[in-house]
């Protein structure tokens, strides 16, 4: 019942948006809210906007609109709105263009599409994005078409809207037949856009070129009716029900625009450039839509060597969609198409999706010139890791040395199948990064466009995220072995930032115990700084730094802590699981552990099932797997 109570409830909130008058009470309402009479494009670009905006501190602009969906495409998407959103809903010349995605498969093209077409459909029931047509106009028609063009310039002066596109052929009839030509009596309604029933949101998909007709984008005859009313010319012997007709005044997605016969594509020239197009024996039918189509970069290629293929070309904005580059943002596609499936109960070992991600972005990266710089630094860098000799503002120049870095590489649709197979096949209640990587492998043999060498640069790839994984595992079992990891690590923190002060500024330490003033303790600080590679001539110039950061925190008031700097942090783990990595080796390898032993491994174990997101058997796997790469 309390299904059935909430059905009822959203048929009643849908029967509320409901608004039908005359033409001269929607005349009010225009004087009122100017913006219902914007364009397809505006109306696109507002239900975006309205969604919000957040700026990263590189300045990046994440769209909160797609980022729920959509991850590691900030760049392209930031592009996508500002260049060709943005600019069309202020009218300039952009929107006389079909935008058209390119990229490779699986990159969020299509997902970018239907977001696009749920959101309008969404927004159209909001004040902000109501629309509003002549009452039975095939093509929901913006109902100040009404206005005569001779008055036009003067209405546009009074309602401070601009009135674009003349009445369609079925209207214009009406308005003589039904109205006797006032145009004040014609009836308006509110619309709600919708895919399903044909609303303002159309789809066209090419299919045999020799089968399908152009009506499916322009509408057809009615033989039915042609008879009664004498003449193809007639309206009302016209099926006004093609893509182009039926998307007016919202979107239509040109699926696979490239494969269609070229004459589905002509009819698209008078369409972006003068916002009509020809149907049947009628003048140029006016209509106010958003063009989008996606492909993928090899069509695009050849479409473009066709020199008949100029005019359109012309036409066209291309907005490239690369895979994403973030490691953290692949996990996060991972795990959404994981919870779409049926074996979202699996529980999966932390890292495991790490490692496929790792994988991932690997192959889609592309060398550097920049000098020290190799792919797994660079990788590090996109994830907004901190990695010596590099700074936040090269990653700009990063990404400006391969402007088509993303647009190849292994796809999420082949990472998600394999690790499907992974826990389709997994008799345990769960699956680790191993289990991932080993389907990753084996599905190699079976990818039916790698080559050769892109095997091997593959397997190579796995084998850098499996010594990767290897990292992470050792890290995540020392801060579990670390009691009260947190204080230890203050504790050790504290003594070094100590001695460091007293390095820097040349004076003592005094013992808290005897109160005894000593010299710094450089075999703690160098214990310490050697763990992250700091050299015997680097760490005077890294010791400044600390103090130069800790100054900066104090004159914010701000308490310069154990999270405050990146590797110093990891240099105090390291440390700390350096001193008991002997205590690990025996606790984790001990077949027949002792009760000391025993009492320590449940209290890991436990630490890692409570704090760090693992299973019972996850757990227990991942302590065997790291007691064995300890004693290597």
């Amino acid at each position: 019942m309390d299904i059935l109570k909430r059905i009822a409830e959203h048929r009643e909130r849908e029967h509320q948006l409901k608004w039908e008058g005359t033409f001269a009470e929607y005349l009010d309402i225009v004087r009122e809210r100017p913006y219902i009479a914007q364009t397809a494009h505006a109306r696109v670009y507002n239900m975006i906007a309205s969604q919000g905006v957040e700026t990263d501190d590189t300045g990046n602009k994440s769209y909160l609109f797609f980022s729920r969906e959509l991850f590691g495409l900030d760049r392209a998407i930031e592009r996508l709105v500002e260049e060709y959103f943005h600019s069309a809903a202020k009218r300039l010349e952009v929107r006389k263009r079909i935008l058209l995605l390119m990229g490779p498969v699986s990159g969020g093209k299509s997902t970018i599409v239907a977001m696009l077409k749920k959101g309008l459909e969404q927004y159209s029931r909001t004040d902000e994005g109501a629309v509003y047509a002549i009452k039975g106009c095939p093509m929901h028609e913006e109902p100040l078409h009404l206005v005569p063009p001779a008055l036009r310039s003067n209405v546009e002066e009074e309602l401070g809207v601009r009135i674009e596109g003349n009445l369609c052929p079925a209207c214009r009839l009406r308005l003589q037949e039904e109205y006797g030509g006032r145009v004040e009596d014609v009836m308006v309604e509110r619309v709600l856009l919708s895919e399903d029933d044909r609303v303002g949101i159309g789809t066209f998909s090419p299919s045999d070129p020799k089968s399908q007709d152009i009506a499916d984008l322009t509408g057809s005859i009615d033989f039915a009716t042609i008879t009664e009313y004498g003449s193809e010319s007639d309206p009302r012997a016209y099926r006004f029900d093609g893509e182009l007709n039926k998307a007016n005044r919202g979107l239509m997605e040109f699926q696979e625009m490239l494969k269609c016969d070229e004459k589905f594509l002509w009819n698209l020239l008078s369409l972006t450039q003068e916002g009509n197009f020809k149907a049947g024996r009628f003048a140029l039918i006016s209509a106010d839509e958003l063009i989008v189509a996606h492909t993928n970069e090899s069509e695009y290629q050849a479409f473009i060597s066709n020199k008949k293929n100029e005019a359109l070309q012309s036409r066209i904005i291309v907005m490239p969609i690369p895979y994403n580059l973030r490691v953290s943002d692949e996990e996060k596609i991972y795990q959404k198409l994981i919870r779409q499936s049926d074996l979202a109960h699996v529980h999966i070992a932390p890292h495991a999706l790490r490692a496929a991600a790792i994988f991932s972005i690997l192959t889609r990266l592309k060398e550097s010139k920049k000098q020290g710089m190799d792919l797994l630094k660079k990788m590090r860098l996109y994830d907004g890791e901190s990695v010596e000799g590099f700074k936040v503002s090269d990653l700009e120049e990063l990404h400006n040395e391969h402007l088509d870095e993303g647009m190849e590489g292994i796809d999420p649709r082949y990472v998600i199948n394999r690790i499907s197979s992974a826990l389709i096949r997994s008799d345990a209640p769960c699956i680790n990064a191993l289990d991932v990587l080993r389907a990753l492998k084996e599905g190699l043999d079976q990818h039916p466009s790698i080559t050769r060498d892109q095997r091997e640069r593959y397997l190579n790839f796995i084998s850098i995220a499996r010594k990767e994984y290897d990292e992470l595992s050792k890290k995540e079992v020392q801060k579990a072995f670390v009691y009260s990891y947190e204080e230890s690590a203050k504790t050790l923190l504290d003594n070094y930032l100590d001695n460091v002060e007293a390095y820097c500024n040349w004076t003592k330490i005094r013992d808290p115990i005897t109160g005894e003033e000593l010299d710094p303790d450089e075999k703690l600080m160098r214990s310490i700084e050697e763990q992250i590679g700091i050299s015997e001539n680097a760490k005077k110039a890294f010791r400044e730094e600390i103090l130069i950061r800790i100054s900066a925190y104090a004159r914010k008031g701000k308490k310069f802590d154990y999270n405050s700097h990146d590797r110093l942090r990891e240099a105090i783990q390291k440390k700390l699981f350096t001193d008991l990595k002997d205590v690990v080796k025996i606790t984790t390898s001990t077949k027949t552990p002792d009760e000391n032993q025993l009492k320590k491994i449940n209290e890991v174990t436990a630490r890692l099932i409570d704090d760090y997101g693992y299973c019972p058997v996850c757990a227990n796997e991942l302590l065997r797997y790291v007691g064995s790469l300890l004693n290597r």
